[in-house]
């Protein structure tokens, strides 16, 4: 197996830093979209709103409705200063989090005058802390006192904080529960679902909470065990009946986004039926992946080097989705998860 060094330079590719989005379109459907046909090789350009006449007919998509916590909460250290810790997961009455810079096990951090949090232990990148608050009250906590975990290469956001919540966030969002947004998903409106039902497109949602595995580097253990970070998902069971149904039919599935790939694709027996409705994955989709279950994609433009680049490279193969990538720096599409997007059937 070649390095890991080698085969992360087999998904580089060249760009401006200007092209970062640092604002989702306005509207949301205004953004661009690249559509790329599989059996044709052919790349059309246009608008997201134009997406019902893209669609092959009969088309299924399916949607994550997870929500995004306002996952940043900026603490203040018993000495004075700050940290801004980035909350990930809860594991036995403790907070999982990341922190902006190194806290003392057993020191306190608080947050505002009632409540606060004990540092338990540090593992690696991460500190867990031990909050003066029962830990199933995070969600409550983050609602009220947390920020918008915009990704690190958004450094120069116009936004304002109220506006960050709103926007960096699906307007179909319904379950709390992820750290980042299912970004091809931010280019919907409710106008745009509606002509999508009313052209015979079908819309269903599962849902996928998205953990900061998906921006983490990836490592040599990826690609010896071919396993990525876990994430939590749940499919519903009339959808997955109406979803296997389609199937069947030979309606075209299309997953919005990564993550439903990902939930669709975990869910999915060796026939190509969804069977395993709820669970975490771990499942690595690259280059000699099958699909068992989604014949097309909605994504957005991913950062270079990732897991998200590799597993639109199985859909496409690793040459094209280069070329299509260079076509978009060229024609100036705009990067990454305020970016625009792109079809593939």
């Amino acid at each position: 197996m070649a390095g890991l060094e080698t085969i992360l330079a087999h998904y580089d590719y060249a760009y401006p830093p200007e092209l970062i989005a640092q604002a989702p379109a306005s509207p949301r459907d205004s953004a661009r979209l690249l559509t790329y046909d599989r059996l044709t090789g052919r790349t059309c350009f246009g608008r997201f709103s134009e997406l019902p006449e893209r669609l092959p007919p009969g088309a299924v998509l399916v949607f994550n409705e997870t929500r995004v916590w306002p996952a940043r909460l900026v603490l203040k250290k018993e000495t004075g200063g700050k940290a801004v810790v980035l909350y990930v997961s809860s594991e036995r009455g403790l907070l999982k989090v990341m922190c902006d810079r190194r806290v003392e096990v057993g020191s306190r951090l608080g947050l505002g005058p009632r409540l606060s949090f004990r540092v338990s232990r540090h593992e690696g990148r991460y500190y867990f802390l031990k909050p003066s608050f029962p830990a199933a009250r995070i969600g409550a906590v983050l609602e009220r006192h947390g920020l918008t975990p915009l990704p690190p290469y958004i450094k120069d956001s116009p936004l304002s904080e109220s506006e960050k919540k709103k926007r960096y966030q699906t307007v179909f969002a319904r379950r709390p529960g992820s750290v980042a947004a299912p970004t091809a998903s931010l280019h919907f409106t409710e106008r745009l679902l509606r002509r999508l039902r009313s052209s015979g497109c079908a819309v269903r949602f599962v849902t996928l909470h998205v953990n900061l595995g998906t921006f983490a580097p990836l490592t040599e253990e990826n690609l010896r065990r071919g396993r990525l970070h876990e994430e939590r998902y749940e499919i519903d069971a009339r959808t997955a009946v109406f979803l296997n149904a389609a199937k069947r039919a030979g309606r075209p599935i299309i997953a919005v986004g990564t993550t439903v790939a990902r939930t669709l694709e975990s869910a999915a027996d060796r026939r190509g039926r969804l069977r395993r409705l709820a669970g975490t994955t771990d499942i690595f989709i690259r280059e000699g992946s099958r699909f068992r279950f989604i014949d097309g994609l909605i994504t957005n433009f991913h950062v270079p080097r990732s897991s998200l680049m590799m597993l639109v490279a199985a859909l496409v193969g690793r040459e094209e989705l280069l070329g299509i990538y260079e076509q978009a720096v060229a024609y100036k599409f705009r990067l990454f998860s305020f970016g625009d997007g792109m079809l593939i059937t």
